[in-house]
């Protein structure tokens, strides 16, 4: 079956597909790309092309940004514009863990910014809630979390080891208690090592990639989440990583509903949530 795609189709298709890989870029800065996603919304035989024009790049459409009509993409496993916990973790500039453990340091530190940012399933589901997200508030809800691991550690007769069959989960509670809140440096900058650091470090990542908007002054650390942010996490909750991380128990969790429990649904399937 032909849909009678021309080469001028597949060149507006690439394009608008590099337009997306630069999230700082917006249809209504530019005409070119403002034209070339009004199509994408308008046009099937368009999208799909695009779409295909993505997958064979390793990028996944997620859909278009419904307040600017940026077409959002996620790369897909494997792909060459995949970030991989290694690379993200060496560029975090701390070096004062070594190997998994560092890695799921951050990993549970995007986790926690997810869940805090949509904390319900509804919040996740509805399309143009915007949840808002602190420096404090994500460095405080994994302290505490850690703090109720060790709580129930000690209660089941282990001051200091978690369960045997889960040794990751005390390396990365104790990693991350030992860790100060906030210091500084001799010459009075934050010091990487800090959680507080680290934190910021990821909301710095989310903001420069399109996810977060800083709220107010910088220096007080507070964000707000962008429509693109929502379609990533929509995404994060379906992946088999995502799982992996969540059987660390090292999340913070809302309640027994919470968003990072569920399995939430890309914008071209129903918008019914499905237990994890």
């Amino acid at each position: 079956m032909t849909h009678g795609y021309t080469t001028d189709d597949a060149e507006a298709a690439a394009r608008l597909v590099a337009f997306a890989l630069r999230p700082r870029v917006l249809p209504s800065r530019d005409g070119d790309y403002l034209d070339l996603a009004q199509r994408y919304r308008r046009d099937d035989a368009f999208r799909t092309l695009t779409d295909r024009i993505g997958r064979g790049l390793g990028l996944k459409a997620l859909g278009s940004d419904r307040d600017t009509a940026a077409v959002v993409l996620a790369a897909l496993d494997g792909s060459v514009f995949e970030t991989k916990m290694d690379d993200y973790a060496k560029r975090a500039k701390y070096r004062g863990e070594r190997g998994d453990t560092e890695k799921v340091l951050h990993g549970i530190i995007h986790l926690a910014i997810a869940a805090l940012a949509f904390p319900r399933p509804d919040d996740l589901a509805q399309d143009g809630y915007i949840g808002r997200i602190s420096v404090s508030l994500v460095d405080a809800t994994v302290r505490d979390t850690c703090h109720k691991l060790q709580k129930k550690a000690a209660e089941g007769g282990e001051e200091t080891d978690t369960p045997t069959e889960t040794p990751e989960l005390e390396k990365v509670w104790h990693a991350y208690s030992r860790r100060p809140e906030a210091s500084r440096t001799k010459d009075e900058r934050a010091a990487p090592n800090s959680t507080k650091a680290m934190v910021g470090r990821a909301l710095n990542f989310l903001t420069d990639s399109g996810f977060l908007t800083v709220v107010g002054d910088p220096r007080e650390g507070n964000y707000r989440t962008t429509p693109r942010y929502q379609l990533q996490v929509r995404e994060l909750a379906a992946t088999n990583a995502f799982n992996e991380l969540l059987k660390l128990n090292v999340v913070p969790l809302t309640d027994s509903s919470g968003t990072l429990r569920v399995v939430v649904p890309t914008l071209r399937d129903t918008q019914e949530e499905q237990s994890v």
